[in-house]
């Protein structure tokens, strides 16, 4: 099996904390001995220095690369930018602040090669004795809520959509974020449906997970994921996923 990775980091205003979360990639993957890797940046309109210290800490280093959208899009857009832009045989997607620690691919690595899989997500609803640090008990309380919501919506039984840590084989990357219409927060429901609509095997696998301050989801984004499962299943039914 090939071993080249790409890791695709979406950050929005993530300066702070982006220089020790490249670094913490950067070793880990150096240990793993994985044939190439990348790690790609991707600049989703930030209005702080972002930019600035991915290009400042991609400098020099021929693994990292910095894309930037034409503005705030939304995580979706950023994650399928960088999708769509990987060079790897494997893209992994983390968020900036890894709250699923990086060697956790580990685990999703196992997983696909266990199960055979196409596709490995990281889930937070599986073992919940591998949180750490948990989420506000409404954030908590919402993210059950919004899964039993998907699963009467688009059928998908998967217990945890929305953890930000999922490895893709490159060509099915390409197949399903090529398909993928949502740019906010509801896009991670969006590709699992497609990939599954395609014929591709999910293994969802626990991992561990621990919540940073700072998230950018807010009682907006929240409500507008909600909404957006009615797009999956209407865009679903307009023959868009096929």
């Amino acid at each position: 099996m090939n071993r080249s990775l790409s890791i695709i980091v979406p950050a929005y205003n993530e300066e702070a904390r982006l220089p020790d979360s490249l670094r913490r990639i950067e070793e880990y993957v150096e240990q793993t001995g994985w044939d190439f890797h990348e790690i790609l940046v991707v600049d989703d309109g930030s209005t702080d220095g972002t930019f600035g210290a991915a290009t400042g800490f991609a400098a020099g280093n021929p693994n990292i690369r910095v894309l930037r959208n034409p503005g705030n899009r939304g995580k979706g857009y950023s994650v399928r930018h960088g999708m769509l832009e990987a060079k790897g045989d494997w893209c992994l997607f983390t968020d900036a602040d890894l709250s699923a620690p990086i060697d956790e691919l580990d685990t999703l690595w196992k997983a696909l090669c266990r199960e055979e899989a196409d596709i490995a997500i990281g889930s937070r609803a599986l073992d919940r004795s591998l949180i750490g640090v948990h989420q506000p008990g409404i954030r908590e309380s919402a993210g059950k809520f919004f899964n039993l919501v998907m699963r009467l919506t688009v059928g998908l039984q998967i217990a945890d959509t929305q953890c930000g840590f999922k490895l893709f084989r490159q060509d099915v990357a390409r197949e399903v974020f090529s398909r993928q219409t949502l740019d906010g927060f509801g896009f991670d429901v969006e590709v699992l449906f497609v990939a599954k609509k395609l014929g591709y095997r999910t293994a969802e696998v626990p991992v561990r997970w621990n919540h940073a301050e700072g998230s950018k989801v807010g009682m907006f984004t929240g409500l507008q994921a909600f909404s957006e499962l009615a797009m999956v299943r209407w865009n679903n039914l307009r023959g868009l996923y096929r």
